[in-house]
């Protein structure tokens, strides 16, 4: 057992922005004496002394011999892995790492058709082929959750020479599926899971909380730190067990995909982070938990305003192993019932001074964390509570049926993709009037946000239910990335051969 209570990186760090010395190195403001002066007025001096080059007292992320790498396995002891790299590229990242770790170009990979974005970004950059499957869709509530066991052994039975499987837990709404069940399908065929669980850093922390990847199984999962925890924004880590993942390949596709300049202080936050965790993370995630529990019980009180539970209520139709547990921590209420969408609810919150993490066309999802406190919960509450006085049911709920004609006609089990995303993404292409683009094959990425789900990647063919979703949702208030043109009046295709 380690010393939980160590911050190795953290103490040198600070160690060497007080040490009295003559700073011929980078970065060129030198420790913050030549900052702009706006910038210092506007968070103080103190924080560029922390702003560090890779000095020898701090050691090299890419091959960690000190205080680096003792904080590495201190952060791995913590999370229950066997080893653990520090990120600050954001857990995409460690996404695209992981994808180049376990697939060359045309290897298959199995996914749930609702990735991330940054897995559009590691299929360009390994050149491999995605084999995706459908997530489960409640037409109810208006939420894609997660891929199924039978759908994950359906897809390794049609593609047995699959190199990896990857799966999102827990999903942008919290939602988990049976990661265990998975894990011990995909070990059949001797290939690694691999785990999104950028949402998910805090379930090592409290039995209430979901099982974790790793311990449900999984042989890599990349976390984001920052989103639930305490450490700074773009800080995340990538853990490992077992012998399915190569972790010299891993190393050496991390060096490809994170800077060669990494920021000390984000380093230092995840440090600083895995202590706290390590050493209050019961107690903290107990108060978080009971924050949580209040908004949950209080909001679903309001006429109007609905929450997404565990068990599913009312009772689902799918299948029971899309929704295993419920991170509680994940609130999710569907303001549909007030006849508004959530972009709508979403502004009229914003002006009240409850803003949400993000809005989709009937629900607005909030993230409660350590970070939270009980003044903050009582202002979600008359938030909603002000909202629901003011919008009984002002309009027909017939324009909230858009998400419906996603999920049961764009989506595909792969047979939309006539290229890889990486073939797709470097071939010549031609800039069209997106009303001419039915039936090409795209060239960029196209994806509505939040939460950073691509509806296009390259290598797709574009249908019409495409093109009409994307201008529906520009329509009622969601906005396009990814894209060259944001406005959406022309898509770029792959140039067709003469």
């Amino acid at each position: 057992m380690l010393n939980q209570n160590q911050t190795p990186l953290l103490d040198a760090l600070k160690a060497n922005a007080t040490r009295p010395h003559a700073a011929f190195y980078t970065p060129g403001h030198k420790r913050g004496a030549g900052i702009s002066q706006k910038l210092a007025d506007c968070f103080g001096k103190a924080v560029f002394s922390a702003d560090l080059t890779e000095l020898s007292q701090l050691d090299n992320l890419f091959a960690p011999q000190g205080v680096i790498q003792q904080a590495q396995q201190l952060a791995a002891e913590a999370f229950g892995a066997s080893q653990t790299w520090f990120l600050v590229n954001g857990s995409t990242c460690g996404i695209e790492a992981a994808i180049l770790a376990t697939c060359g170009m045309g290897d298959k990979i199995i996914l749930p058709r609702n990735v991330h974005s940054s897995v559009v970004a590691g299929l360009i950059l390994s050149g491999a082929m995605p084999i995706f499957v459908n997530p489960e869709y409640d037409p109810i509530l208006d939420i894609a959750h997660s891929i199924t066991p039978a759908s994950v052994q359906a897809a390794l039975s049609e593609h047995p020479d699959a190199k990896a499987v990857m799966i999102v837990y827990p999903t942008y709404y919290g939602v988990c599926g049976d990661v265990e069940a998975i894990a011990s399908l995909v070990h059949q065929y001797n290939i690694p899971l691999l785990v999104d669980e950028a949402h998910g850093a805090h379930f090592a922390f409290h039995p209430q909380l979901p099982i974790p990847a790793l311990a449900a199984g999984a042989d890599l999962s990349v976390q984001s730190i920052h989103k639930t925890l305490g450490a700074m924004t773009q800080a995340s880590m990538l853990h490992i067990q077992g012998l399915r993942i190569d972790s010299d390949r891993l190393n050496k596709a991390l060096q490809l995909v994170q800077s060669t300049s990494p920021s000390y202080i984000l380093l230092a936050s995840l440090d600083a982070a895995r202590q706290q965790m390590a050493l209050h993370g019961f107690e903290l995630m107990s108060r978080t938990l009971q924050l949580a529990d209040e908004a949950r019980t209080r909001i679903s009180q309001i006429p109007g305003l609905s929450i997404l539970h565990f068990p599913p209520f009312p009772p689902s139709p799918l299948p029971p192993s899309f929704f295993v547990a419920l991170d509680k921590t994940r609130l999710t209420v569907t303001v549909s019932g007030l006849g508004l969408t959530g972009f709508e609810a979403e502004e009229i919150l914003d002006e009240l001074g409850v803003t949400a993490e993000f809005a989709s066309l009937q629900n607005l999802t909030f993230i409660i964390s350590l970070g939270n406190n009980a003044q903050d919960i009582e202002q979600l509450v008359q938030g909603f509570t002000t909202l629901a006085a003011n919008h009984r049911i002002k309009k027909e709920k017939n324009d909230l049926k858009l998400s419906k004609l996603v999920w049961d006609n764009f989506i595909t089990v792969g047979n939309s993709v006539r290229m890889s995303a990486r073939e797709a993404f470097f071939a010549e292409s031609e800039t069209l009037p997106i009303q001419e683009t039915t039936e090409r094959i795209c060239a960029e990425i196209v994806c509505p946000y939040p939460p950073g789900i691509p509806v296009l990647m390259p290598g797709e063919v574009i249908s019409q239910t495409d093109v009409e979703y994307l201008q529906q949702i520009q329509l009622i208030g969601g906005f396009i990335s990814g894209c060259a043109d944001a406005s959406l009046n022309t898509l770029k295709v792959v140039k067709m051969k003469a």
